[in-house]
């Protein structure tokens, strides 16, 4: 397994966060990561550029480790073809760099029906799926348990995934947000292991709030066996969102990797 960063780290400070997808790989590096995922929102200068951007990571001793592709929850129709062009460029972005597109959960306002919604994520996602399969790209599903949210429980999990294995979309589970959406880890893993290509991982509290991993209540030693054991050969990819990330984050991330050095990791 290879161990990944990803970039919401940044993504998340919004307006405090003034420097340079540049300066963000200088600190993955030096925290001792083997790649990066960016998202779409961080590319910056590089957007449309994946061979500059493949050549800047090489340059610090990192691998592309994903695509990240998020833009507005991809429930409402009127997006559709917004959404889709954005998916588009990502799918050509991905696939000129050879690594899978993890595409964001669905998430829709309080007021629009949740079924009319999810069935409109549903054949985003699967155009999306397909479209990559023509490029070449593995396409993953990113569900997540913020606010608006479709995907946290372990039936909803299901309804996505069991509606789109044909159209061969994989998926991409985020352990912190698996926890904090009420679901046992390693159930939501053992259950869906042949469809999982991308992994990420975050720590969460009882209460909620993310932590730095190895302080929350994530079992990460289950995790990791589990992963090794159904001999899983693709991206671990770290993403720190806890409170010491919006006043730290290079010291955040570098923490992450330490403790998974102290895993074997």
């Amino acid at each position: 397994m290879r161990i990944g960063c990803q970039t919401y780290t940044w993504e998340m400070l919004g307006e405090r966060w003034t420097g340079t997808p540049d300066d963000i790989l200088d600190a993955v590096a030096a925290a001792g990561y083997d790649g990066a995922e960016f998202a779409n929102a961080m590319i910056g200068p590089y957007d449309g550029r994946p061979e500059a951007f493949a050549a800047a990571a090489q340059q610090r001793g990192l691998v592309p480790a994903a695509y990240a592709f998020a833009s507005t929850g991809f429930t409402d129709p009127e997006c559709f073809e917004a959404d889709l062009q954005g998916a588009d460029r990502a799918l050509q972005f991905a696939a000129a760099l050879g690594v899978p597109l993890a595409v964001g959960g669905p998430a829709k306002p309080e007021q629009v029906p949740y079924e009319p919604a999810l069935a409109q994520a549903l054949h985003f996602y699967r155009i999306v799926a397909e479209r990559g399969s023509a490029h070449g790209v593995t396409v993953c599903v990113h569900p997540h348990s913020h606010h608006g949210s479709l995907l946290e429980s372990a039936e909803q999990y299901d309804e996505l995934l069991d509606a789109t294995v044909d159209a061969g979309l994989m998926f991409n589970p985020d352990a912190g947000h698996i926890v904090r959406g009420g679901q046992d880890l390693m159930d939501c893993f053992r259950r869906h292991r042949a469809r999982i290509a991308h992994v990420h991982i975050k720590d969460v509290d009882a209460a909620g709030a993310w932590q730095a991993l190895g302080e929350g209540t994530v079992d990460w030693p289950a995790l990791f066996a589990f992963l090794s054991e159904t001999a899983y050969m693709g991206w671990v990819v770290a993403e720190e969102e806890s409170a010491a990330a919006f006043t730290d984050p290079v010291g955040a991330i570098r923490r992450n990797r330490d403790y998974l050095r102290q895993l074997g990791l």
